[in-house]
């Protein structure tokens, strides 16, 4: 199907290309994006402005390999070394998308949650399959060389005046399926969860352990005018476990009530400490008596002092 009739060229020197969006379960029904495309020519040009493409208005599921494929199959066949796509906060980065590399950034992706590397370096996991670009986007396309860039807009020019249907295939699912993947990645499985923890804490405690060391060496080196440097943390090393309980069993023991505050206390603990040197008293009499009897000796039997 041939897109509809629109004018080739629009705002300044931007010629209209026009992508066919095939048909999807969300919509039934083929749709034309509309994607300004013109040579780049920044305020302040960079090495690679000579040999570059600038487009407006790209696909919100555009990627760096669909950008590729697009040109490399639909338009005349130029090779691109690379895709710096507008990201969402005005900055621009080169994107491979496709796979997921597990580094992302700390900017706010489409669908509000936010992903990226933690202050210790090691990547969060991804609540989305992929970014996705905020509407009307751009992107700067460098090629090769700068042959490649002309021959690349010739054939954007070509297609656009010749009217041909150039379709766009964008890379991953869109629609229900997104949501469907953001659902899943959402709560990932408990052993993924268990292996990033344990590498977190292992990355965590060595970079406390490289901390101390380093904060020992500077508090006993002075620095180039004689001085020791002021770290954190005192000369000695913090107390053992064993001993902070220890401190804590003497200190609870300390606050205890007194057992034998009261006279009836008393009476009793010593009634108790009476009876109990008896029933001694009585088992170490059997006792004796017992290794005599193994021995073949005559029992003398004594009579119990009370």
């Amino acid at each position: 199907m041939a897109p509809p009739k629109l004018p080739l060229k629009a705002g300044d020197d931007y010629t209209v290309l026009a992508l066919t969006i095939p048909p999807s379960t969300a919509y039934p029904r083929a749709a034309t994006h509309c994607m300004y495309v013109r040579a780049h020519a920044p305020k302040i040009p960079s090495a690679d402005s000579a040999r570059s493409l600038f487009a407006v208005n790209v696909p919100v599921d555009a990627t760096e390999g669909a950008l590729r494929a697009l040109f490399a199959e639909q338009l005349g066949g130029a090779r691109i070394e690379r895709v710096d796509i507008e990201r969402e906060g005005g900055g621009k980065s080169a994107r491979k998308q496709g796979a997921a590399t597990g580094t992302v950034s700390r900017k706010r992706k489409r669908g509000g949650d936010e992903e990226g590397a933690d202050g210790d370096g090691l990547p969060l996991p991804r609540t989305w399959e992929r970014e996705l670009l905020r509407s009307g986007g751009g992107a700067v396309l460098v090629f090769v060389d700068r042959a490649s860039a002309e021959a690349a807009l010739k054939e954007v020019v070509r297609a656009a005046r010749k009217r041909r249907e150039v379709v766009w295939k964008g890379e991953g699912a869109l629609g229900v399926e997104r949501y469907r993947t953001h659902q899943t990645l959402t709560f990932p499985a408990r052993h993924e969860l268990q292996a990033r923890i344990n590498r977190y804490l292992a990355h965590f405690a060595t970079t406390e352990s490289a901390r101390a060391k380093a904060l020992a060496r500077q508090r006993s080196v002075p620095d180039a005018d004689g001085f020791v440097t002021v770290t954190r943390g005192g000369r000695a090393g913090p107390a053992r476990l064993d001993e902070a309980q220890a401190a804590a069993d003497k200190l609870k023991q300390r606050h205890r009530a007194p057992e034998d505050f009261y006279r009836f206390q008393t009476r009793e603990k010593k009634k108790e400490s009476a009876e109990k040197l008896k029933r001694d008293f009585i088992e170490d009499r059997k006792r004796v008596e017992r290794m005599r009897a193994r021995r073949g000796k005559t029992l003398v039997s004594a009579v119990p002092v009370d």
